[in-house]
C-alpha cells in the first residue's frame, strides 16, 4: 500500500480508475494514521482532562487565598477597632473622674458601655473570621494536595504520550503529507465525498473493497452486477446501504 501509486502531472485529468486507486491508496494511508492514533489511545483526552483539572484547582486555591488574605485584613482592622475602642474607654473612664454632675457621668458610662459592645462585637467577629480562614486553609492543604497529585499524574501521562509520538513522529508526518498530496490530486468534490463518508464511519473506512461478495465496510450482500460495474473501473460505485465507495479488491495486489 505504501508504493507510490498515483503519478500524474498537475494539469491532467484523473481517469475514474486513477480516481479509484487515489482514492484507495488514500484510505490506506489514512488507515495508517488510525492506527498510530489507537496506539496513543486516549492518552490525549486524559492529558487534556489532567490539564483543565489542574487549571481549575490553581483558580481554586488562588480565589481561596485571596479570601484568606482578605480575612486577615478584616481581622487585624478588627484588632485596630478594639484597641480605638479601649483607648475611649480608658479616656471616658478617666473623664468621669472629673465630671460636675450625674448627667455627664451617665453620658460617659453609656459611651464605655457602647464602646465595650464594639469590643465584644469586633472579638465576635474575629472569631467568625478566624473560623472561616482554618476551613478556606483546609480546602487550600487539601487543594494542594490534589494538585501535587495530578501534576504527577500529568507529567507521568505527558511522558508515555511524548515516547510514542516520538517513535512514530516521522512516519506519521510522512503520512500525513502523503494524505494530502493525494487529496490536491483529487478533484474538490471527491475529495470532500471522502472526507465526509469517512467521518461518518464508525470505523474511518471510506473506501472498501468487494470481499467474498459482500461490502467491506457493512458487509451486506453486493449484487452480481453492481460488482462487476465495481471490477470495471469505469465509474465511482458505492454501497447502497452504507455509502461507502466500493473498489476492485484486486487493487490490493497492484
Amino acid at each position: 500500500m505504501a508504493k507510490e501509486k498515483i503519478k500524474v502531472s498537475e494539469t491532467a485529468e484523473l481517469t475514474v480508475e486513477e480516481k479509484l486507486k487515489a482514492l484507495f491508496e488514500l484510505q490506506s494511508v489514512d488507515s495508517k494514521i488510525d492506527d498510530f492514533k489507537r496506539l496513543r489511545g486516549e492518552l490525549p483526552l486524559e492529558v487534556q482532562d489532567l490539564e483543565d483539572e489542574i487549571a481549575g484547582l490553581q483558580t481554586r486555591i488562588q480565589n481561596f487565598e485571596e479570601d484568606v488574605v482578605k480575612l486577615s485584613e478584616s481581622i487585624n482592622t478588627k484588632k485596630i477597632e478594639i484597641k480605638d475602642a479601649q483607648a475611649l474607654i480608658k479616656k471616658y473612664t478617666e473623664q468621669q473622674n472629673n465630671v460636675r454632675n450625674n448627667r455627664e457621668f451617665d453620658s460617659l458610662s453609656k459611651e464605655i458601655e457602647f464602646q465595650n459592645l464594639e469590643i465584644e462585637l469586633c472579638e465576635k467577629r474575629i472569631k467568625e473570621f478566624t473560623v472561616k480562614i482554618k476551613e478556606k486553609q483546609d480546602i487550600i492543604d487539601e487543594s494542594k494536595i490534589i494538585l501535587n497529585e495530578r501534576s504527577t499524574d500529568i507529567e507521568n501521562k505527558r511522558n508515555e504520550l511524548n515516547s510514542i509520538t516520538n517513535e512514530t513522529k516521522k512516519e506519521e508526518e510522512a503520512l500525513f503529507d502523503k494524505s494530502e498530496k493525494i487529496h490536491e490530486i483529487l478533484d474538490e468534490r471527491l475529495s470532500n465525498a471522502y472526507k465526509k463518508i469517512r467521518a461518518n464511519a464508525r470505523n474511518g473506512l471510506a473506501v472498501v473493497s468487494v470481499q467474498r461478495d459482500a461490502c467491506g465496510g457493512c458487509f451486506n450482500k453486493i449484487p452480481p452486477q453492481r460488482q462487476l460495474d465495481v471490477r470495471s473501473r469505469k465509474k465511482i460505485i458505492v454501497c447502497e446501504y452504507c455509502g461507502r465507495i466500493l473498489v476492485d479488491p484486486e487493487m490490493e495486489n497492484e
